[in-house]
């Protein structure tokens, strides 16, 4: 066995936990739109990964400046088990973009923003045969619950998950998708069935945080009159907490028909916003429980 096949071998998981961290090798680097990065995975530890999640969440885990290869945590009887501080990896949260079963490949996207984030720099610099580590994928399964009717909205940050949203819905599927950018540039060729209206938002200069597209959008919809409805909501924290209040508040949406995910908050880095981003999500699962 080869130094790569054995450095992506597939882990074994104790019995009944979930799927262990996996080493994986990047395959190729594409560049999707000026500001996108597709970075293609590959390896043995990618066996039997599903082939129906695209939009999940997945962990990713870095390398550090030291490091050519991430140390990676285990999933032990006893539970989680992590690298010492100097050698813990730098840890985010992506979306599966797409998983190709015949070429085992994972595909995820990075927002590319410079140097200004340890996720972003790496998927810049990143080269065929550089190592990252991947767990997952998590979060609700659908993502999007069955409607008649269907709201789906976001950022940049959030267009993975909302491409593959897109791919995976019948083609009788009906409603609106709101993507905001910062300009045409960003655009990309989304596959959505014909009865969904897809707009895209260009936020040009203004910063996320103070942007209003998505909730100004969502309050001039035409919203249906019958029928069941669901919503997607992803994004800059401002703009998913403003659409949830909006959907549930004026809406009358209730929270079993609504999943929103504030992947980020302007200004604050991931370490910062991590307990953030928990309280939000546990008051979102109080408010379902209280429904």
């Amino acid at each position: 066995m080869s130094v790569v096949e054995s450095r992506t071998a597939r882990p074994t998981a104790p019995k009944g936990k979930k799927r262990p961290p996996m080493l994986l090798e990047v395959k190729r680097r594409d560049t999707v739109s000026p500001h996108m990065i597709r970075i293609v995975l590959g390896g043995e530890a990618l066996a039997g990964f599903p082939a129906d999640r695209g939009g999940a969440h997945i962990k990713v885990f870095l390398p550090r400046e030291h490091q050519s290869v991430p140390s990676l945590p285990q999933l032990t009887e006893q539970g989680v088990v992590w690298p010492d501080p100097d050698d813990k990896p730098i840890t985010r949260t992506y979306s599966v973009r797409h998983f190709d079963v015949e070429r085992c490949e994972l595909h995820v996207d990075f927002v590319a923003h410079g140097d200004e984030g340890p996720a972003s720099r790496w998927a810049l610099n990143a080269r065929p045969g550089d190592f990252i580590g991947i767990s997952g994928p998590g979060g609700p399964d659908p993502l999007l619950p069955a409607a008649d009717w269907s709201l789906i909205a976001g950022d940049m940050t959030a267009l993975p998950a909302i491409s593959a949203l897109l791919e995976a819905m019948g083609d009788d599927a009906r409603g609106v998708v709101l993507i905001e950018v910062s300009d045409e540039n960003e655009r990309q060729p989304l596959k959505a069935p014909p009865g969904l209206a897809v707009r895209w938002l260009y936020r040009g200069e203004l910063p996320s945080c103070l942007s209003t597209l998505q909730i100004d959008a969502v309050r001039n919809i035409d919203w249906p009159q019958s029928g069941s409805v669901s919503a997607w909501v992803g994004g800059e924290n401002s703009a998913v907490l403003a659409l949830r209040d909006h959907l549930m508040a004026e809406r009358g949406l209730a929270r079993r028909d609504l999943y929103a995910v504030p992947y980020w908050r302007h200004c604050w880095n991931e370490e910062r916003y991590h307990q953030e981003r928990h309280r939000i999500m546990d008051e979102l699962n109080q408010v379902k429980l209280r429904r």
